[in-house]
């Protein structure tokens, strides 16, 4: 194949890879790192882009063959003329990035002295190699003056701002979706069927420490007003879901209940706070002074 069969082919895959990054909505940088598939689709491109260039080399291939040999030179000549032109602003644009002279007009840099016969060449400096160093000139003042002078937004202001954006993204998707509580967004539940579903979780997991009337057997009194963890719905939440003092106390159950239902169990032992049951467990704790709430 030609030189410009290789380019096409070449754009044909950065077009794909374009319309696939704009289409497919992915966390991760690229969609063919998320989703492998996207491979089997180049892959597919590739194949039809290969498929199609030979064809057309094919077919040119027969249309030289059935000329008469005069017209095939003649047509070979403008081949060649025209895939030169074709590449000529590319060659162009290389030879000016270099900035050399050619080896014909070398006497034209050659300095005057030599060293043990080895003459040296007065060579510009590449063109790639300065606009380079112009642009870094360039970023640097941008930079200085955007930083130092006008008071640009910094690393640690940046990193400020996003976690602030995280904080009101986090706290927008858990009014969105009510199903998610944990212990700084949860509430007292009075509701009757609230306490009730709380009484019947309780009776399931807790009355073997607890006892059926909150009274405390393994584990502590949970009707007078003293806590070990800190009373509250708040309090009581977070020992529910993450579990007693390590090493001791009750395991976790956020494993086991899901967020309203801690809710549930939690208002519902809050519910209990004065019922005074019979044989009572001696207070473990200190007073609770906060609310109930």
């Amino acid at each position: 194949m030609k030189t410009s069969s290789y380019l096409r082919i070449a754009g044909f895959l950065i077009l794909a890879i374009v319309l696939i990054e704009m289409t497919v909505e992915t966390e991760a940088s690229w969609a063919i790192v998320e989703y492998p598939i996207t491979w089997v689709i180049l892959g597919i491109i590739l194949v039809i882009a290969i498929a199609i260039e030979v064809s057309i080399s094919a077919l040119d291939s027969m249309v030289f063959r059935s000329l008469k040999p005069e017209a095939q030179e003649r047509y070979t000549q403008i081949q060649v003329k025209n895939n030169d032109k074709q590449l000529r602003w590319l060659k162009d644009f290389y030879q000016k990035m270099l900035s050399r002279k050619s080896v014909e007009k070398e006497e034209e840099i050659l300095l005057d002295h030599s060293y043990d016969g080895i003459k040296e060449l007065d060579n510009d400096l590449p063109s790639w190699w300065l606009y380079g160093f112009y642009v870094s000139i360039f970023f640097a003042f941008a930079y200085m003056l955007y930083y130092h002078v006008f008071d640009g937004t910094d690393q640690k202001e940046e990193y400020l701002a996003e976690v602030a954006q995280a904080k009101e993204e986090i706290e927008a998707y858990k009014a969105a979706n009510p199903d998610l509580i944990d212990a700084s967004t949860v509430e007292l539940l009075t509701d009757a069927s609230d306490l009730k579903a709380g009484e019947e979780i309780f009776a399931q997991n807790c009355v073997a420490c607890h006892r059926a009337d909150g009274g405390g057997s393994i584990g502590p009194n949970l009707t007078d007003e003293y806590w070990i963890l800190g009373g509250g719905i708040s309090n009581v939440f977070h020992t529910i879901s993450e579990g007693g003092r390590d090493g001791k106390g009750m395991v976790a159950w956020k494993s086991e209940l899901q967020g309203d239902e801690m809710a549930q169990v939690a208002s519902y032992v809050i519910s209990l706070q004065g019922t005074d049951p019979a044989d009572a467990k001696a207070p473990e704790g200190d007073i609770w002074e906060g609310e109930s709430e």
